[in-house]
């Protein structure tokens, strides 16, 4: 919860501020502040601005603007406030409301490590805060948490990435051995055709005859046919007689 000042926190602090300039500022920061008490923190900002316009130096009226934009979850420019009623703040316990309250704004973002910076210096100004020294146990403790995460996260991301990379060899080598064995069930049908083909083929006789023996049987073959020769010739030439017609 932010914390917001009042006119009356701050008038013994604003006497160095010029009474006019004050009398000004300080009218609209009470108009501010009833219009935040009814949670109408835009109409609220307003009035802060004008207030700071009158006088920029008013720390009230950059704190209090910063509180109406952090209700409206502009958290960015609300921090930019608390940092101007920061450096502005006359004493210590100012600052550190400003401080406490940016931390705010980092928690509700979940920025525990800006929160944290923020709570101590929260702290470093007023070391009996115990609502800045909650939160910044609360944030120590949410950070803790939140590295640990990452941290699983991570791991289960590696593990996830092992796993796919293992899963994705795995599939190579399946691959690889599917490749493999129908190559070789490609060369088992290959050998197996060659050896259909080479049963349907019948092999030639051996020979019984020895080589003098085939010899012999070629020369009676080669005698026999010139004997049919001879023979052919001499019927060719016998006369042939003639009938008489008579």
């Amino acid at each position: 919860m932010t914390r917001l000042f009042t006119i009356n926190t701050l008038a013994l602090l604003l006497l160095t501020t010029v009474a006019a300039f004050a009398q000004s500022s300080n009218k609209y920061i009470r108009q501010g502040n009833e219009l935040y008490k009814k949670k109408q923190y835009a109409d609220a900002e307003a009035s802060y601005k004008k207030a700071v316009e009158k006088n920029q130096a008013s720390v009230e009226g950059n704190y209090n603007m910063g509180n109406s934009m952090y209700e409206q979850k502009r958290f960015e420019d609300a921090r930019k406030q608390y940092a101007s009623s920061a450096k502005l703040a006359p004493t210590k316990l100012v600052k550190g409301d400003a401080n406490y309250n940016t931390g705010n704004t980092f928690m509700e973002e979940k920025k525990w490590e800006e929160s944290i910076k923020s709570y101590k210096a929260a702290l470093k100004a007023n070391p009996q805060d115990e609502q800045a020294r909650y939160n910044l146990a609360y944030a120590q403790q949410m950070l803790k948490q939140q590295q640990q995460q990452n941290k699983d996260n991570k791991d289960n991301k590696d593990k996830k990435d092992q796993k796919d990379n293992k899963d994705k060899k795995d599939d190579k080598k399946d691959q690889d051995k599917d490749k493999d064995k129908k190559d070789q069930d490609k060369d088992k049908k290959d050998q197996d055709k060659k050896d259909d083909e080479k049963q349907d083929k019948p092999d030639p006789m051996p020979s019984k005859l020895s080589q003098q023996e085939a010899e012999n049987l070629l020369k009676a073959l080669a005698q026999e046919e010139k004997k049919l020769q001879d023979k052919a010739k001499k019927i060719k030439g016998r006369p042939v007689a003639v009938e008489k017609d008579w």
